[in-house]
């Protein structure tokens, strides 16, 4: 049987690449839920990633297995790509909400993803704004 997918931030995926005060909360999620991102989510997992290691928060190998991790993850998750329609949803979206660019337009590729159609659906993140926004939106919201 396969999982329903919920559509996941990036920041609830760097507690699934090394491990964090989120990481428990986050293994139950991934054992529920398949995972939907937007396109960019590797260059942001990157990001984090390093962004870890330069603040001292991960070792250089906690930083290159977290690399790892994120890059295997890759391979099962179901990828939105860009589109005019996510590009204009998250315009709206930034009138809407107090977003930043990014989550904007996670938030606009998880409308597109479930088209539109948010009730019932998961959203998973980390980030209090943008779970704030996703409630409002009309997903169910799963915050670590």
């Amino acid at each position: 049987m396969s999982l329903p997918f919920a559509f996941w931030d990036t920041s609830a995926l760097i507690p699934l690449c090394v491990l964090q005060k989120q990481t428990a909360p986050a293994n139950i999620l991934y054992a529920g839920y398949g995972i939907a991102v937007w396109w960019t989510t590797p260059v942001e997992i990157m990001s984090g990633l390093t962004r870890l290691e330069r603040m001292n928060e991960i070792s250089r190998d906690q930083f290159l297995a977290g690399k790892q991790r994120g890059q295997a993850l890759a391979t099962i998750w179901d990828t939105i790509g860009p589109s005019t329609t996510i590009l204009s949803r998250a315009y709206s979206l930034l009138e809407l909400y107090p977003l930043r660019a990014a989550d904007a337009l996670q938030l606009a590729a998880a409308l597109d993803y479930f088209e539109k159609s948010p009730k019932g659906n998961v959203f998973i993140t980390a980030d209090q704004r943008l779970a704030d926004a996703a409630r409002q939106s009309g997903f169910s919201v799963e915050f670590l």
